[in-house]
């Protein structure tokens, strides 16, 4: 006994082999200099039209006019903020779009979870017809004038409804969602359905805290979508004080903005001109959603590869 313990302690005291690395081909290690080539290009054109807007919108006109903004403002100055922001449409119209797309996205989450959560079960009966008619209108819709005349009569013109409610549910995110929760154990809702909980009860406090991740990624997605979103306003908005930032913005890069301030600024300062106040209003416009998505990104990666593979 004494010698097979004393074999089996010199056995575990005796240094392991150590593990040779995977080796990299040479065709691997090309792949991999080939791939970050082509992403850092991305980068560049992916960075390059927002910072030479920002310079831009820093730069003295005449720079502009005469093509020597790239990537660092020439002649800086302030002073086509200071002008834009001291029109009061400019704020209404900002206020506007931070609350349609506040209450939009709300609207929007919740149907698309509770579709979701529905189709992802597969004893339901008609789930096949749900998923088919969600599907169909992804290719086929009812067209411009007649979701006009659908608006007009539903009386949700100039209402923040006429934006929320038409494009309430994205079908691609509807199937990203419900791929998730097929994906989560079934075993968890049936216990907790042996505990005394209902549908609801299950939705709201197992599924929905095991699902942070995929309703981040919803929030940002429909977040982004109203934001930038300004043919809905256009068509059933008739006032100017209803409009959102993008539609202020429209008018502007269009030449027929409705702000008189703004009209005023363009026609007064010879030097800040109109190609100045395009530049700063779509940096005051996309700089919100910059700022708000480091704080999901973490969440987006994950939760499109979850409800994307999983499932």
């Amino acid at each position: 006994m004494v010698t097979v313990d004393t074999a089996e302690r010199s056995s575990e005291s005796a240094p392991r082999p150590r593990r040779r690395g995977i080796q990299e081909t040479r065709g691997y290690r090309v792949f991999r200099v080939v791939n970050g080539i082509v992403l850092t290009l991305v980068v560049v054109v992916t960075l390059y039209p927002f910072v030479n807007i920002v310079a831009r919108s820093l730069s003295d006109e005449a720079y502009i006019i005469a093509g020597k903004v790239n990537l660092v403002p020439r002649g800086f100055t302030l002073e086509t903020y200071q002008l834009l922001m001291s029109d009061p449409l400019f704020w209404t119209n900002y206020r506007n779009t931070v609350f349609y797309t506040v209450t939009a996205t709300v609207i929007s989450i919740v149907m698309t979870t509770c579709y979701a959560y529905v189709l992802s079960k597969k004893q339901l009966k008609g789930r096949g017809a749900l998923v088919g008619i969600a599907v169909f209108t992804m290719f086929f819709t009812g067209g411009l004038i007649p979701n006009y005349v659908l608006v007009t009569s539903l009386c949700l013109k100039n209402s923040v409804w006429a934006i929320a409610l038409p494009n309430a549910i994205n079908v691609f995110n509807l199937l990203v969602m419900k791929a998730f929760f097929e994906s989560l154990p079934t075993e968890l809702e049936e216990a907790a359905a042996v505990d005394g909980l209902n549908t609801y009860g299950i939705l709201l406090r197992i599924v929905l805290p095991l699902s942070k991740a995929i309703v981040a990624t919803m929030v940002l997605f429909y977040a982004v979508a109203f934001w930038n979103s300004w043919f809905a306003a256009f068509l059933y908005m008739d006032r100017q004080e209803l409009w959102p930032v993008t539609v202020y913005l429209r008018n502007l890069i269009a030449g027929a903005t409705g702000a008189e301030n703004v009209g005023a600024i363009t026609e007064a300062n010879e030097v800040q001109a109109e190609a100045t106040l395009k530049a700063v209003t779509i940096v005051l416009t996309t700089l919100p959603i910059l700022l708000v998505y480091p704080f999901v990104q973490r969440y987006f990666v994950r939760g499109i590869m979850l409800g994307a593979v999983k499932g």
